[in-house]
């Protein structure tokens, strides 16, 4: 999932889209999620390709803004679905860290002959 720098309000599905492709040098037909939030930080807008066609969302806060967790001036940034989650229910996520978890070492993959 993508975060991008604030946009325009007034662009719609093919604005939003031919700016993933000229700004970015991405396709939007990806399937990743493009998450645009305004500048006073009260809208947010989710622009993402479904099997079939693009699927637009917008959400605006009758009261409050969203809470950050990244600068303006990052422009972009790739977060994790559920932390989208987490900033578009109310919940600062400044402050917060990952806990460290499992990974694999680069290299080991399990194949059918060594199962």
């Amino acid at each position: 999932m993508r975060l991008c720098e604030a946009q325009h309000k007034r662009k719609g599905i093919d604005g939003l889209s031919a700016l993933v492709r000229t700004q970015w040098a991405e396709d939007p037909l990806s399937g990743s999620m493009y998450v645009f939030f305004s500048r006073r930080a009260d809208r947010v807008r989710v622009l993402y390709f479904d099997r079939d066609g693009y699927v637009l969302i917008t959400k605006r806060l009758e009261k409050g803004t969203y809470r950050l967790p990244w600068s303006a001036e990052q422009g972009r940034v790739v977060i994790e679905a559920g932390e989208l989650l987490l900033v578009l229910e109310g919940i600062d996520l400044r402050g917060s860290s990952r806990r460290a978890r499992w990974s694999p070492r680069g290299g080991l993959r399990a194949t059918a002959d060594s199962l």
